[in-house]
């Protein structure tokens, strides 16, 4: 028993470089799968074009935050960020204050203009030119939860208060269950998650932290990952919300390699991940797993902030 134990020890250790090796060059593949979706206009496709769509796909603002922030995670670097920065400034409104999706299309939205300065942020452009009216902007637009979630975060990325904090607080507060908890069933990782970090983000102190933890490592699904309420399967986007609040209560889930092994099962052989396992690869969805998996490093001592 002692030299089986000896053996599979050594065999381990032998193996452990070219672990390394593998985890290296599974990196760079997703890196380059990244840096494969930044169009000519500077800003980044949402996924690889379908070659069987008639339609030709157009890079957004939500996909060039996504690429950014999922580049610096992986260690990489925007190839052209002299385009990329310019067409971040496209989507720019300055008459509202907002950022729109793609330069010159549709209108200002809350979620667009949350990533648009935390892209802003990523490239180092002018603060002057777009904080304060990011800021106006989403105090007067952002009422709902799902926009106050989102407006939180790119406040935080500015390193600014709401102007609005009290009428947001009174609004997430709102979500809450009488047990401490939020949603229903089997969304309530998902919802206790999204409300804890948005008023953590917000400046409040989460009254049942315990209820929350524990409500949030009940709904770590069997294959190790988070999922939507009433989905049969677990996504990167709803493991992210969990593993976020986690991070931000210092805390950690019950299964951390069951989490890292649902996140290799979205990976596919172009680099790139999908949301869920056997789907196609989109740039948002390996932003979530490269975060992910830096927070999970960043768990077993592996990774700095």
């Amino acid at each position: 028993m002692t030299r089986w134990c000896l053996a599979v020890l050594c065999s381990l250790v032998s193996l452990a470089p070219a672990y390394g090796q593998l985890h290296a060059e599974a990196r760079k593949q997703s890196v380059a799968y990244v840096r494969s979706l930044q169009a000519p206009a500077g800003g980044f496709l949402p996924s690889r074009p379908d070659p069987k769509s008639k339609v030709a796909p157009h890079p957004t603002l939500r996909a060039t935050s996504a690429a950014i922030r999922a580049l610096k995670y992986l260690g990489g670097a925007v190839p052209d960020r002299d385009a990329c920065a310019k067409f971040v400034a496209a989507c720019f409104d300055a008459e509202s204050g907002g950022f729109r999706d793609a330069p010159g299309k549709g209108k200002p939205d809350v979620f667009s203009t949350a990533v648009g300065i935390m892209a802003v942020k990523e490239l180092k452009m002018p603060g002057a030119t777009y904080d304060e009216p990011a800021v106006k902007y989403l105090a007067e637009h952002a009422k709902s939860f799902g926009d106050i979630r989102i407006a939180v975060a790119g406040l935080e990325a500015l390193k600014r208060p709401s102007p609005t904090a009290a009428a947001w607080l009174a609004e997430v507060n709102k979500k809450w269950n009488a047990d401490g908890t939020a949603g229903k069933d089997d969304g309530v990782a998902r919802e206790t998650a999204s409300v804890a970090v948005t008023l953590l983000r917000l400046g409040q102190k989460i009254k049942d932290r315990a209820a929350v933890l524990k409500a949030m490592r009940g709904d770590q699904r069997n294959n190790g990952g988070f999922g939507k309420e009433g989905a049969p399967v677990s996504d990167l986007e709803t493991s992210y919300r969990v593993l976020r609040a986690f991070v931000m209560l210092k805390d950690r889930p019950e299964e951390v390699e069951a989490l890292r092994s649902f996140v290799a099962k979205c990976r596919n052989d172009d680099g790139g991940y999908a949301v869920s396992p056997n789907e196609p690869s989109s740039v948002g969805a390996t932003y979530f797993a490269a975060i992910l998996l830096h927070w999970l490093e960043r768990m077993e001592g592996k990774a700095k902030d």
